[in-house]
């Protein structure tokens, strides 16, 4: 994925799950701050723990980004 900011319809293409740092960069946010969001439990996106690591659900990112209230919030 390309280091500037993606578009929506960019990220409609993405995988099912993307990195949090690919996420971030989508948010307007910086990778750090995701991930103490994420840690704190309060992250604006759906994430699942995958060993050591953390992936952002692309599907709640894409709504995130499209205004959509989330209703399981």
């Amino acid at each position: 994925m390309s280091k500037s900011q993606p578009t929506l319809a960019e990220i409609r293409k993405w995988p099912a799950t993307v990195s949090v740092t690919d996420a971030a960069r989508a948010i307007g946010c910086s990778r750090s701050h995701l991930y103490e969001r994420v840690k704190r439990g309060d992250s604006p996106v759906k994430t699942i723990g995958v060993g050591t690591r953390h992936v952002v659900i692309t599907a709640d990112l894409i709504r995130l980004l499209s205004g959509e209230v989330n209703e399981a919030a």
